[in-house]
């Protein structure tokens, strides 16, 4: 075996990666959160009236730039504490398509990077992880018969083509958690059957959840197993450039009440706000919101890793009666990424009671 070609394409992998990171990192002040409202340089854009198929929907789409499969859950141990997981899978394309559209390039050269992030909430911990990968060499990917997204020895994986039951794992220096989901209700389609609009602009992805998981399961923390039940929510989402190019983050609620009714709401930060979102029926029916009729207000700050962040949130919805507060589990759930953000667990007290999850982009330290 001739060494110094292997290395140098262990090496080029790499860089690869550390490019991506920079590239996306760098933009991301003036051009939105990860460069996300950057032009889209021959990738494909979503179309309103596609239809989305599925098992075909739940794998990769590498004809577009940006793509995640984003799993939280509200979770209860036996020693009746609250907890909160985090699993995801993110592909991001350095340009449209993957090995098996060049056929001349070796597996190094696939233009797919991926990164996994797990993060494990305590009402007065935080853990998490990250894992970057190269495609085309097996380290990370999805399949779809059957389903399974992984990274390294992580995965959400499937019984069958469909995500009706999962089994998910994740790893990091002091936690783990190994859990099995069963969906209870059907997909849902957000936005206009699964066309989402993210700004006036027009930019847009597609979207769909499944909010309907019974989780049970082991969390391995410091202090040992913590054995856990509890409901989740996945999303899947795809786009080449989901934000404007003024926007700079968002705030994105995924709420479920005692009443079996659900929320997904975001609101798009820029020289103006953007609100949007999806009311899920108890029996899973989804009644798209039209965008400025979802009212988020922030109520109360934490200092989280030298930013202000809105850990407390007043959100209104007139039309359903809807006037809550949203209040973080733990106002330290930050997750220290190659691009961070706050990700936790929340309460929602008010019109309205129940649990969900919150995550928050794009908020910057001040400046020196």
């Amino acid at each position: 075996m001739n060494v110094k070609p292997a290395l140098q394409a262990i090496f080029c992998g790499l860089v690869a990666v550390l490019v991506l990171v920079i590239r996306l990192a760098g933009p991301a002040a003036a051009q939105g959160y990860a460069g996300l409202g950057t032009e889209v340089d021959g990738f494909a854009v979503p179309a309103r009236g596609t239809q989305l198929v599925f098992p075909r929907d739940h794998g990769a789409h590498p004809e577009f730039r940006i793509e995640w499969w984003y799993l939280t859950a509200n979770l209860t141990g036996d020693d009746g504490r609250d907890y909160g997981v985090q699993w995801t899978l993110f592909r991001s394309a350095l340009q449209p398509g993957d090995a098996r559209s060049m056929p001349t390039a070796s597996a190094w050269e696939d233009p797919q990077i991926w990164m996994g992030h797990a993060g494990l909430t305590t009402p007065d911990a935080h853990f998490h992880a990250e894992r970057l990968a190269r495609g085309g060499i097996g380290q990370a990917g999805v399949t779809t018969a059957p389903f399974e997204a992984y990274i390294d020895d992580w995965f959400m994986r499937g019984r069958d083509a469909g995500l009706d039951a999962l089994s998910l794992r994740a790893t990091g220096q002091d936690f783990r958690y190994d859990l099995s989901l069963t969906a209870n209700g059907p997909l849902v389609l957000q936005g206009d059957g699964g066309y989402s609009v993210k700004s006036a602009d027009g930019q847009a992805s597609y979207y769909y959840s499944q909010p309907h998981y019974q989780l049970s399961g082991t969390l391995q923390l410091p202090g040992g197993p913590v054995q856990v039940t509890g409901e989740g929510w996945l999303d899947r989402e795809w786009s080449s450039q989901p934000l404007s190019e003024d926007q700079s983050g968002w705030d994105w609620f995924s709420l479920r009440f005692d009443s079996g009714e659900k929320l997904m709401g975001f609101q798009l930060r820029g020289s103006s706000l953007f609100t949007s979102g999806t009311w899920i029926a108890a029996d899973g029916a989804p009644s798209p919101l039209e965008p400025g009729h979802l009212q988020a207000t922030p109520r109360g700050l934490t200092q989280v890793a030298g930013r202000a962040v809105p850990t407390e949130w007043n959100l209104r919805l007139p039309e359903r009666g809807l006037d809550i507060e949203v209040t973080a589990l733990n106002p330290q759930a930050w997750m220290a990424m190659s691009f961070p953000y706050w990700e936790g667990p929340v309460r929602i007290t008010g019109s309205h009671s129940g649990k969900g999850y919150l995550e928050m982009t794009g908020y910057a330290p001040p400046p020196d």
